[in-house]
């Protein structure tokens, strides 16, 4: 019967995976056919050579025949490659100048990224995200549905302030750490935050480079106008309304949408803590559970001492905050002897039909998640370990009770496996004296276990445990760097990457971080997928490629109703966002919006604000910066933004639309 089921599973593999390449293949012809209808109505070679480029690229991207940092890094080779293969194309020369082929490396946008990477990593050392991470955990609580507001309208106002590429980037330590503390998947989290990152750029002037390119092209445009059609410069919050509108939308669709187009992906930090539990549960047929018990004023509780309740009851108190207090966990804090006073706070880690035998017994209040010790005990801090005694140690014949094991090193004990048999609280775990061999269950802070890996008393088992130093005597001058860095952005004319870069490196030479910290910090898949990019959308540009898309769709609306006329100039400029910067998709078209404008009969200033805020619906594939940035820590697909980026680029179109012309 097993092998009938094996065979019937292997077949039925067979078939998807032959579905999945014919899928492929078909998928492959229709956009072969698709290039040689549009050879067939180009006006040009060139530009028959980049709209092939360009629905290769797609193709790729779309159906991930190899990876999109390696589909992108093989489209500029290709670019690359068309300087000497110009005479066999039919070229007078290659597609791109290769003297600029890797200009994307050194480009505005690239080293922004990566300065900005590294200064939300130095924050993040300091432990200021992770006290973020608490507040909104404390507002927000630990259901999808209470989160991702919160973090979307935080990251949403920021990104209305900075760009939306740093925004994120702040924001995505602190997504890791509520993801691990809440062990809500960070694949659910991430596209809300990062599609917010990037909607909420266009709630202000400054939000966008798309948005403050906008006044300098009005500009340029007013030296060839008639003085009747002079555009006024806009002001920093005359887009606003258009922007909260478009925040809103996008929490709404997530939390309303949210369950059917989010990613279920499986290999982040919460999943692999709950992987942790139950690999204790397997092994040693122990359950844990970490929960947070208040001691209520009339509680029977108050004046009995650990000693007194842990073994008797089978729990295990791992952390106490006493009120107006700091919290008590690790090495040197609470003992045995610690006596539970009123309105005190329990970490507790024990057996959930223990822990709730426990809270009926003393009218003990069971919060339903950590709260004073959201941090302390969250899955970045501390957790289940393994540790064995070895031969020579000096604890052999001694107890954890006469070694005070919780109190000197921050082990507190909750399972004692000896000869294939493992004993747990309730059986006196603690006054039986170690042998060599023992392999002891602790809960430790990680900081207490990295300590006990240098101690020749132990050997440490567990070895895949966030190993995080933080400085938080470096507080200061992380915020004074961010700071430096946020308002050289904001108050002056200097360029985006260099005030960056101005607090990235004073983040290394403070000691905030060191050189190699800063380089493991930076995520050079997302660094190779946007800089590969660059070289093709200079092809577009430097063709005429995007000029003849442009003038080709408005030739077939240009007798139509002026909004259905500004509609197609927002897809359109949604296309080319897609496929180019999107600063250089508003240079192309906010001059041509202009003059369809004034041709029909609309506002032109309108018109070049639907450009502007067009080139910010970049939500169908990673060539965002910021899409690109959270792909790789959530473990996104192509196919994973489509899904969810599809309806949201069509939901930004109806509003930024009906917002518009509500407004303007």
């Amino acid at each position: 019967m097993k092998a009938q089921t094996l065979d019937s599973q292997t077949e039925t593999g067979g078939i998807a995976s032959r579905l999945i390449k014919s899928k492929k293949w078909i998928a492959a012809m229709l956009f072969i056919l698709a290039g040689l209808w549009l050879d067939s109505i180009v006006p040009t070679i060139e530009i028959a050579w980049v709209c092939n480029i360009l629905l290769l690229t797609i193709y790729l991207f779309v159906f991930e025949i190899v990876e999109v940092d390696v589909a992108a890094i093989s489209i500029m080779v290709l670019l690359g490659l068309s300087d000497f293969l110009a005479p066999v194309m039919g070229l007078q020369q290659g597609l791109v100048d290769t003297t600029h082929l890797f200009d994307g490396f050194a480009s505005n946008a690239v080293i922004s990224i990566i300065a900005v990477i590294i200064i939300g990593a130095g924050l993040d050392k300091t432990g200021i995200m992770g006290r973020v991470a608490v507040g909104i955990l404390k507002i927000g609580g630990n259901t999808e549905n209470r989160v991702i507001p919160i973090i979307s309208a935080s990251v949403g106002i920021i990104s209305s302030f900075m760009q939306n590429v740093g925004a994120a980037a702040l924001f995505l330590p602190v997504v890791a750490r509520i993801s691990a503390r809440t062990g809500i998947l960070m694949s659910r989290l991430l596209m809300p935050m990062g599609f917010t990152a990037i909607l909420g750029g266009t709630m202000t002037m400054v939000g966008s480079s798309p948005l403050i390119l906008l006044n300098d092209l009005i500009a340029t445009s007013n030296k060839t106008l008639d003085a009747s059609q002079q555009m006024e410069a806009f002001q920093l919050f005359d887009v606003t309304p258009v922007g909260i509108a478009l925040v809103v939308t996008g929490i709404l669709y997530f939390v309303i949408a949210g369950r059917y187009v989010l990613p279920a992906n499986e290999n982040d930090v919460a999943t692999r803590s709950s992987s942790t539990l139950s690999y204790f549960h397997k092994v040693y047929g122990l359950r844990y559970f970490i929960s947070e018990l208040v001691v209520l004023k009339e509680s029977s509780l108050i004046g009995k001492k650990l000693d007194d309740i842990e073994e008797q009851y089978r729990i295990r108190i791992v952390a106490i905050k006493r009120p107006g207090s700091v919290s008590m966990i690790g090495p040197g804090t609470i003992d045995r002897d610690t006596e539970i006073s009123a309105e005190m706070v329990l970490g507790v880690v024990a057996d959930p039909d223990n822990i709730a035998h426990f809270v009926e017994t003393f009218d003990l209040k069971q919060r339903r998640m950590l709260r004073s010790f959201a941090d302390d005990l969250s899955a970045l801090k501390s957790g289940i370990a393994e540790v064995v005694i070895p031969p020579g140690s000096n604890l052999i014949g001694k107890t954890a009770r006469e070694v005070w094991l919780r109190k000197t090193y921050g082990l507190a004990l909750i399972g004692l496996h000896r000869q294939g048999k493992t004993l747990g609280e309730g059986d006196e775990i603690r006054d039986i004296p170690f042998l060599a061999g023992d392999a002891l269950v602790v809960h430790t802070p990680w900081d207490a276990l990295q300590r006990i890996e240098k101690d020749k008393n132990f050997v440490v088992v567990t070895t895949e445990y966030p190993h995080e130093e933080l400085r938080p005597q470096k507080v200061t001058w992380a915020a004074l760097f961010f700071a430096l860095a946020l308002s050289l952005i904001l108050f002056t004319e200097t360029r985006l990457s260099i005030a960056l870069l101005t607090g990235a490196i004073g983040m290394i030479l403070s000691g905030v971080l060191n050189i190699e910290e800063a380089y493991e910090a930076v995520s050079w898949k997302t660094v190779f997928l946007l800089a590969s990019l660059i070289p093709l959308g200079l092809a577009v540009e430097t063709s005429g490629t995007a000029r003849w898309i442009a003038d080709y769709v408005i030739q077939h609306v240009g007798d139509m109703p002026i909004w259905v006329i500004q509609s197609s100039i927002a897809v359109l400029a949604t296309f080319f966002t897609l496929v180019m910067s999107n600063v250089g998709a508003t240079v192309l078209l906010v001059p041509l919006a202009v003059n369809i404008a004034i041709g029909v009969g609309a506002s032109p200033a309108l018109f070049a604000l639907t450009v502007a805020i067009a080139t910010s619906n970049s939500f169908l594939i990673p060539t965002h910066q910021v899409n690109a940035l959270i792909m790789g820590p959530a473990g996104y697909s192509v196919r994973d933004f489509m899904r969810a980026g599809s309806i949201m680029t069509i939901l930004f179109l109806v509003v930024s639309i009906v917002m518009l012309n509500l407004v303007f």
